[in-house]
């Protein structure tokens, strides 16, 4: 008898989360061991509960679906399939290198297809070092092929006007519901209705860096950074605006910015 196929899903939306548990209950040979809401929370339930199949967004807070990869250990990695909306680089990037991906809405005979590619895979005695090998050469290959112009101006609209405000007077964007609040160098908020991990993709990583799942900040603000309890970090800009890091964006934070 066939045993059940682990699955883990991932996703920030929990509509999407919710459709995805409908399509994988229609299986008798799969069993839901976990799901996330962000990339943080994947790793650590994908390390403790060793699924066989891991779902993930492409794209989530603090990390994406490509991030997760890279920071999972190779030990724990399962057989993923990525979840995304149309993406032409990313689906050249898994086509190349046989990475599987559902497209949004997932459709269940693509999913089922996944599912019988798994178990598949999963009778190769090799099967984990492939797996890694090819997570990692699409992940190069989507990065290398999906850059795009970062914004030098983020338009707000105030009653009937927009102006544009130039990304280097930001000192820091901070999520609030479906809201943005954008903090600028001199203590002006403004709030715009987007989503952080669509902004964030759109600036510049060498002059803003997450700090949690909800802020990101202007490097060139930071005045002061003051250790806590726990590994993380309270972090001061030169506005005397104050935020405090999460605890994986911590050592993040730490290994690429409090490190000579």
């Amino acid at each position: 008898m066939q045993s059940k196929l682990r699955v883990v899903i991932a996703d920030d939306e929990r509509p999407a989360r919710l459709f995805l548990k409908a399509l994988l209950g229609d299986f008798e040979n799969v069993e839901i061991v976990g799901e996330a809401e962000n990339g943080t929370d994947a790793i650590e339930i994908i390390e403790r509960t060793r699924p066989d199949l891991a779902l993930l967004d492409l794209q989530m807070p603090e990390l994406n679906g490509l991030e997760v990869v890279k920071f999972l250990r190779k030990k724990f990695m399962p057989v993923i399939a990525f979840v995304t909306a149309y993406d032409e680089f990313a689906i050249q990037a898994f086509e190349l290198n046989a990475v599987d991906y559902l497209l949004k809405p997932v459709d269940r005979g693509r999913l089922h297809e996944t599912l019988r590619r798994v178990h598949d895979r999963m009778e190769e005695d090799d099967f984990r070092e492939a797996e890694v090998a090819s997570l990692r050469a699409a992940v190069a290959s989507y990065e290398a092929n999906s850059v795009q112009p970062f914004l030098e101006r983020i338009p707000i609209k105030q009653r009937d006007e927009i102006f544009l405000l130039p990304v280097s007077e930001i000192a820091s964007v901070v999520a609030n519901g479906e809201l943005l609040n954008i903090t600028t160098t001199d203590n002006r908020v403004y709030t715009i209705n987007f989503r952080l991990k669509d902004l964030e993709a759109r600036l510049e990583p060498t002059k803003f860096v997450r700090l949690s799942r909800g802020a990101l900040i202007n490097i060139q603000m930071i005045d002061k950074v003051s250790p806590m309890p726990g590994g993380l970090y309270q972090v001061r800009l030169t506005n005397n605006q104050q935020l405090s890091s999460s605890r994986l964006q911590s050592r993040v934070f730490r290994e690429q910015y409090l490190k000579l």
